[in-house]
């Protein structure tokens, strides 16, 4: 199992959009969120993943093509 820790960064288009409970459902992830910024013009959500590695990856890839920037967060 692995941990990563990233901030995803919402395009306006998604912020109604439950992006979080698809990524926990179609990746059997748990996601642990540490904090969020969200308005009706922006919004941001650090999250912790816990997961296969493959499968995080997998996951990364799949917010990205949905037009969410992802930063790692290091602490």
């Amino acid at each position: 199992m692995e941990d990563s820790i990233i901030r995803l960064i919402y395009p306006p288009t998604l912020i109604n959009v439950p992006v979080i409970y698809q990524l926990i459902r179609k990746y059997d992830l748990a996601v642990n969120i540490l904090r969020a910024r969200i308005t009706p013009d922006h919004g941001w959500i650090e999250i912790k993943l816990t997961g296969d590695s493959p499968v995080i990856k997998e996951a990364l890839n799949w917010l990205q093509e949905m037009g969410i920037e992802i930063k790692p967060v290091f602490t």
